[in-house]
């Protein structure tokens, strides 16, 4: 076994002390806790016989816990966390019954803004940089499910499973999640980011790809900015010809877009005003394609074109944070709940485990590194292995010792730094084309700086 010189001891509380050593948390209940300090639970109706003997304060930890460990039952991760046995029957039993309010209002009152101006990358001129995204989870093909949720269309017939529709609303600094929709009943990712935009923070800057870059989101999103004091950056879709309204001296353009009435598209019934930058992007020796930016930020000198285009580029980290949840924390190709309910809690505690991962990485991140640096993959192997030690030890050891042991931890994660992220980009093609996408035959990538040009 390793020992510990008494100068490693030494390093390991100094950086305890950096890392606030009163509020380190000790395990994941202590995480959880603080991460639902402020949320009381609704009130629930009362079912017929006898009461439950787990009440649901235990319930819900558990279940985010049993989502975060990865390999075994519910049953088993629920004795290693309480130290008490229930039946996997009986899980399944109670899990059928907890209303999806109880969820929606968890995930609605916990997920927070976690970034500060410190940290590197959260923030950009003092707006914070949230982006909205939505993403699909595969179900496994039970009765439940089928008959609920029908298979989308292929050109080869049905899809393989069924498929449910999440919405995130997502802080890029951090990869830590602020709100997030799931369409239980089949809603479209466009129908759920609607539902997101009343949750947007104050004082952020929202990114959106093409699919929000369209008149009827562009105006629900300056409507839900202007309640917050926040500002957009939308790509534009390619079908929408606006007006030019002004021509600006940094080459950008003021641009009246067209509200139509829902009910007779050709009736116009108000205007909307915004700032459009179109600029080239490509790499030398490659050649160079167009994106168009819609922006409420309308004033150039506060708001630098190419400034803009740049932090754009940042809307990756969102699947980014996708291919964390859903092959990372989750390490299967479908979600192991049998009806679409139990599947939606699974989403739901995948989120959660996510924004409690968030917490860890910006505690362990070093000074003056992007957070998203820190490895992933590595901290959740850490969290793991700690958290679920410390469940069989923690009634053995005592507040220095445990103290001790996560401080070093603590360290080991903050040594799991990246290294910068590669300039490169694969080319938008399909293996079996379907329509004007050129085949793809070999994997190639193209690498280099990016060149930014208004036009």
């Amino acid at each position: 076994m390793t020992k510990h010189s008494r100068s490693q001891t030494r390093g390991a509380s100094r950086t305890l002390d950096a890392l606030k050593r009163s509020k380190v948390p000790a395990g994941f209940l202590a995480a959880w806790n603080r991460l639902v300090a402020n949320w009381e639970l609704p009130a629930v109706p009362r079912r017929r016989g006898r009461k439950p003997r787990v009440p649901l304060t235990d319930l819900l930890p558990a279940l985010t816990f049993h989502v975060l460990s990865g390999a075994g039952t519910l049953s088993e991760h629920f004795s290693q966390l309480f130290d008490e046995p229930l039946a996997d029957s009986s899980w399944a039993d109670r899990r059928a019954r907890l209303p999806w309010a109880i969820f929606a209002d968890l995930m609605q009152r916990v997920l927070r803004p976690q970034a500060t101006r410190r940290q590197p990358g959260a923030f950009w001129r003092g707006w914070r940089v949230v982006a909205l995204d939505g993403t699909q989870f595969s179900l496994i093909n039970t009765p439940q499910i089928v008959d609920t949720l029908p298979k989308a269309r292929t050109r080869r017939g049905r899809a393989a499973f069924a498929k449910i529709t999440t919405g995130v609303l997502l802080e890029l600094g951090l990869h830590n999640p602020l709100a997030a929709a799931i369409g239980r009943h089949g809603e479209s990712e466009w129908a759920l980011a609607q539902r997101l935009l009343a949750q947007l923070p104050t004082r952020a800057v929202l990114l959106g790809d093409r699919l929000y870059g369209v008149v009827a989101f562009a105006r629900a999103a300056q409507l839900a900015c202007r309640r917050v004091g926040s500002q957009f950056l939308l790509r534009a879709s390619r079908t929408v010809k606006p007006r030019v309204v002004k021509r600006l001296r940094d080459g950008t353009r003021r641009v009246g877009l067209r509200v139509r009435d829902p009910h007779s598209p050709n009736r116009v019934i108000e205007w909307l005003e915004v700032r459009e930058i179109r600029v080239r992007v490509g790499r030398q020796g490659h050649r160079a394609h167009e994106l168009r930016l819609w922006t409420s930020l309308m004033d150039p000198r506060t708001a630098p074109a190419l400034e803009l285009a740049q932090l754009y580029a940042q809307r990756w980290e969102h699947e980014l944070y996708f291919r964390e949840l859903k092959r990372q924390v989750r390490r299967t190709a479908v979600l192991q709940s049998h009806t679409v309910e139990t599947a939606a809690q699974e989403i739901a505690a995948l989120i959660l485990v996510s924004a409690l991962i968030a917490t860890e990485r910006a505690r362990a991140a070093p000074d003056h590194v992007p957070i998203v640096r820190v490895s992933f993959a590595k901290v959740l192997d850490w969290v793991r292995a700690s958290w679920l030690a410390i469940t069989q030890f923690d009634d053995i050891m005592t507040k220095r010792q445990m103290d001790t042991f996560f401080s070093r931890v603590y360290t080991q994660m903050g040594r799991c730094v990246t290294a910068p992220r590669r300039s490169r980009s694969y080319p938008r093609a399909v293996r079996q084309p379907v329509t004007r996408w050129p085949r793809l035959l070999h994997n190639q990538s193209t690498q280099g700086p990016l060149h930014f040009q208004i036009r």
